[in-house]
């Protein structure tokens, strides 16, 4: 091991020194999860949330979220309390990591499969009784199992989707069997909004097409758009295709639905929050999107999907649709979605609709 790794090392298992507390997690009353990273992994945690209150009634959950996913929690009914954690800025989340130690919880659950400093320091500040992690994998030659501040890990399960691997958390409070269907509750003001624009396309069937991405080279190109709008069209008049939209890109998807010019085509209203594209999927029949946290928020309320993904079948099975309508088309890269099958989304946005129609 190099000089740098070595001392890094010995400042781990310093850092994760801990006392053992001799408490039993099933008498927990607080336990704080987690969770500040993207939508998508938000969405895939619900599960974890409702599965832990529905057995354990009594207990309050909070959540340290991202900023860009706590909105994804602000219905939900398990929930006690949301705080916002800005991961790359300890200082700034001093004050919050202060509150939360005087909360006394007697769990924290963490679903990071990395060892993370900067997550065990905000593991320290709040100084819960016990920690609850998923599986690591080993940093600066430091195993999971030499790090004391943890008392549980799960079982390394590569082979499970990650709302199951997550679920797994659970199982030291003796639960297994659970549920990994995903939640989105919506708010009355954002689900009358969207069935307000619905009501205006009468009764054509909608599809919901998100052409952005995380990553600029998982973004649908502006000529594959066009040629995915108008063979479906060609196949299935009574549609209209709206194009979901998020403030960043709004101006130049109106350029493109103007440039378009297609009748059956129109931009979505503007979503300012991930709640509002959440109560417009719910309206919509289909939706086709990259593998981004859009096709998580249609899983949540089992509307099919067509998802393009990378070709990577690992990521495919640690984050596939859970929608029992579902098709995913893989690119032939292995990053990004360069030369994926357009006739195939074409092909199988017409055999959903067919599979529609007949019931």
């Amino acid at each position: 091991m190099a000089g740098k790794e070595k001392i890094k090392s010995l400042i781990l298992r310093f850092l994760t020194k801990k006392k053992n507390v001799n408490f039993d997690i099933k008498k927990s009353k607080k336990i704080l999860i987690f969770r500040y990273d993207r939508i998508g992994d938000m969405i895939l945690t619900t599960p974890l949330f409702r599965e832990l209150k529905k057995a354990y009634p009594e207990i309050e959950i909070s959540v340290l979220a991202s900023k860009a996913n706590k909105d994804v929690l602000r219905y939900n009914p398990y929930i006690k309390q949301i705080y916002t954690n800005y991961k790359n800025n300890l200082l700034f989340d001093f004050y919050t990591l202060i509150k939360l130690r005087l909360k006394n919880f007697d769990v924290c659950i963490e679903l990071e499969h990395s060892i993370v400093p900067h997550t065990i320091i905000r593991h320290k500040i709040i100084k819960p009784k016990k920690i609850i992690s998923v599986y690591k994998y080993e940093r600066y030659g430091v195993k999971a199992k030499e790090l004391k501040l943890y008392d549980y890990f799960t079982y390394k399960n590569e082979n499970n989707h990650f709302s199951s691997i997550w679920l797994d958390t659970l199982t030291f409070f003796g639960l297994s069997s659970l549920s990994s269907n995903y939640d989105f509750f919506l708010g009355d003001y954002e689900n009358q909004k969207a069935k307000l624009f619905i009501s205006n396309i009468a009764n054509k069937l909608k599809i919901g097409i998100n052409v952005e991405a995380f990553s600029p080279d998982k973004r649908l190109k502006t000529s594959e758009l066009i040629r995915i709008c108008e063979n479906i069209y060609k196949e299935k008049k009574d549609i209209k295709i709206i194009l979901l939209s998020s403030p960043k890109y709004r101006k130049s998807l109106l350029k493109i639905v103007s440039e378009m010019n297609l009748s059956f085509v129109c931009l979505s209203y503007e979503t300012k929050t991930i709640i509002d594209v959440a109560s417009l999927i719910n309206q919509i029949d289909i939706i086709i999107s990259p593998d981004t946290s859009i096709i998580h928020i249609a899983s949540a309320f089992n509307t099919p999907v067509i998802s393009i993904h990378e070709n990577n079948k690992k990521s495919f099975r640690l984050w596939a649709p859970k929608s029992s309508l579902s098709k995913t088309i893989f690119a032939e890269s292995k990053s990004g979605l360069y030369n994926y099958s357009v006739d195939e989304v074409v092909t199988s946005a017409i055999n959903i609709i067919n599979v529609l129609e007949e019931k």
